[in-house]
């Protein structure tokens, strides 16, 4: 007799976590991707690490109560994507700066508080990738680079409906491409990396510097662009010049079909957009430009694509009985 796959129960579902610095986001997930509960709640990183695991942990069983409640069964998976390094194979929440974990055993961990359930564990901007890759704006696409202009700069490579994590979880990590050769040392011990350029922190802080208020956001700078502030738009100008910089490397290296943009900074829409496409035109030679589109998931990838990543291996367990 073939196995029952949980795909074909329309009252299954399954448990989704997207852990940031600053906020916790769940939800219900059902067969057909759609999003049946949503929830947050603060990571409470001031308490330290232990905490922020705890509340993890307290979140996702709240979580798995109200499916119970809604539902009457237990969830089937659960998905969790977390910031930092990530050893998906080990399930291990290897180092985060912004959570102050290092080593957590996070799936096992959650596969004991929900009862046992499978956990697939993933990287956040690689997850919310798979989202946009594969029923977001990348969807029917075979391969695509998405990246999320955050408070740093990440990417996830999708090929053929999933992300590519590389030989040791490190794929997709073009925030620190060199595009200023000598520039300012990052975090990472390099110097010149695209996220001290390009990201949304990034122009924030040359925002704020350029206008004199140290509250400036790069929220704030679209709109002086908008709004024709020549100062405003010798910022905008020159994190799109280091962006497309860096993003016709990705090209060259990766020929996507499809480029996402996603993040805070995406959320200036054709601000950005359109300058970057001219930008990365004129920096071309031999290369194909793709597509270059704007995420279409917003908050909710981070949510669906860790749904995904239960569905899928979920399904990958039924198939292996």
């Amino acid at each position: 007799m073939s196995p029952v796959n949980p795909r074909h129960d329309e009252t299954a579902y399954v448990v989704a976590l997207d852990v940031g610095g600053t906020g916790l986001k769940g939800a219900l997930v059902g067969p057909g991707r759609t999003l049946l509960h949503q929830a947050r709640r603060p990571t409470g990183r001031e308490d330290g690490p232990d905490a922020v695991v705890e509340n993890v942990l307290e979140f996702a069983d709240g979580l798995r109560r109200a499916g119970v409640a809604r539902y009457g069964a237990e969830p089937v998976a659960a998905g969790v994507a977390v910031p930092g390094i990530v050893d998906d194979s080990a399930g291990t929440a290897v180092y985060s700066a912004n959570l102050g974990w290092r080593d957590v055993p996070l799936r096992d961990l959650l596969a004991g508080r929900l009862g046992g359930v499978p956990v697939a564990l993933g990287h956040d901007v690689r997850t919310g990738g798979l989202a946009e890759g594969r029923i977001g704006a990348g969807a029917g696409v075979d391969r695509f680079l998405f990246t999320a202009l955050g408070t740093g700069i990440a990417g996830a490579v999708g090929i053929d409906g999933r992300v590519e994590p590389g030989a040791h979880g490190g794929a997709g990590e073009i925030g620190h491409i060199t595009v200023r050769p000598g520039g300012p040392e990052c975090g990472c011990g390099r110097r010149g990396c695209l996220e001290l350029f390009a990201s949304a922190a990034a122009v924030g802080r040359a925002w704020a510097g350029a206008c004199g208020d140290p509250e400036a956001t790069a929220a704030g700078a679209a709109r002086a662009v908008e709004a024709g502030d020549p100062r405003a738009a010798a910022v905008w100008r020159d994190a799109v010049d280091a962006l497309a910089e860096g993003l016709v490397i990705a090209i060259t290296l990766l020929d996507p079909r499809v480029l996402i943009v996603g993040g805070g900074l995406a959320e200036a829409g054709e601000t950005l957009l359109a300058p970057l496409r001219e930008a990365v035109r004129t920096k071309v030679t031999f290369q194909h430009i793709p597509t270059i589109v704007p995420a279409a998931l917003g908050d909710a990838a981070g949510c669906l694509g860790a749904g995904l990543l239960a569905w899928d291996l979920l399904s990958a367990e039924v198939a292996s009985r």
